[in-house]
C-alpha cells in the first residue's frame, strides 16, 4: 500500500511534469511565431513592387510576434497555426494568411487613440492583432456560432477593448461611428456605401473587392479631409465572399 508521502510525491511530480510540458509548449509556440514573422518579412520583400512597402511598421510586426494565433484556430489546425497560409475555422470560413493580416493592419495605420471597425470577425484573430494597436475595436460577424465563439475567446484571452456584435457588417456599426480605420475581411463586389459614411475624414479602409472565386484585389480606401474618397489597388487576394441580405 502506498503511503501518504508517496501520494504527495507523485502528485508533486505530476504537477512538475505538467508545468514543464506547458513551458516547453509555450516556448515552441514563441519560436514558431518568430519563424512566422520571418516568413512574413520575406514575403514583404517579395511583394514590394506591388505594395510599395519595403517593410511593415515595426509595431505591427511586434504584435504579430506576440498574438497567440494557435488560440484562434480549431484544435485540429493547431499544428499549422503559424504557417503562412489561411486555415479553415468552420462554417465555410477561414482565418487569413498571417502575411495578409499583417498587410491589412499595416495599411490601416492604427494609432493608440484610434477607433477601429472590423467587418468579419471570424475567429477573432485580426481583432486581437488590432486591439494591441488601437484603443477600441468593434467587430461584426454574421455567422452566429463564429461570433459567439470569438467573443468568448477574446474575453478569455483578456482583450477588454474589443466588442463583438452579431449582424450584417455591410451596414457597419453606426452607433460607434466614425472610425479611424475599417478592415473588411471578406470580399465584397463593391465598397459598401455605409462603411464609407462611417469612415472618419482622414481615415483608411482596407477591403478586398471582387467576385467570389474570381480575381479580387485588396483595396486601400482613403477618405480625405474634405470628404472625398480615393482608392488604390494593393495586390491580388483570395477571400471568402462577404455575405448578407442586401
Amino acid at each position: 500500500m502506498a503511503t501518504a508521502t508517496a501520494h504527495v510525491f507523485a502528485a508533486a511530480l505530476l504537477l512538475s511534469l505538467t508545468g514543464a510540458a506547458q513551458t516547453a509548449a509555450a516556448q515552441d509556440f514563441a519560436a514558431e511565431r518568430q519563424r512566422m514573422v520571418q516568413d512574413i518579412t520575406a514575403l514583404v520583400r517579395e511583394t514590394r513592387a506591388e505594395t510599395g512597402k519595403p517593410a511593415f511598421d515595426e509595431r505591427v510586426m511586434a504584435v504579430m510576434a506576440r498574438v497567440p494565433r494557435h488560440e484562434f484556430v480549431p484544435a485540429d489546425q493547431v499544428a499549422a497555426a503559424y504557417r503562412n497560409r489561411p486555415l479553415p475555422i468552420g462554417h465555410g470560413q477561414t482565418i487569413s494568411q498571417p502575411y495578409i493580416v499583417a498587410l491589412m493592419t499595416d495599411l490601416a495605420r492604427a494609432e493608440p487613440d484610434h477607433k477601429v471597425l472590423e467587418v468579419g470577425t471570424g475567429s477573432g484573430y485580426q481583432a486581437a492583432v488590432m486591439a494591441h494597436l488601437a484603443s477600441a475595436v468593434y467587430t461584426i460577424e454574421i455567422v452566429e456560432p463564429l461570433g459567439v465563439q470569438a467573443a468568448q475567446r477574446l474575453k478569455t484571452l483578456g482583450y477588454t477593448n474589443v466588442q463583438v456584435r452579431l449582424g450584417d457588417g455591410y451596414y457597419g456599426w453606426e452607433e460607434h461611428a466614425p472610425y479611424d480605420a475599417i478592415l473588411v475581411t471578406a470580399a465584397a463586389s463593391h465598397i459598401p456605401p455605409p462603411l464609407i459614411r462611417q469612415l472618419k475624414p482622414g481615415g483608411r479602409m482596407v477591403i478586398p473587392v471582387g467576385a467570389a472565386f474570381m480575381v479580387q484585389h485588396l483595396m486601400l480606401v482613403e477618405k480625405n479631409l474634405d470628404g472625398t474618397v480615393s482608392t488604390r489597388q494593393i495586390l491580388p487576394v483570395a477571400f471568402v465572399p462577404l455575405t448578407g441580405k442586401r
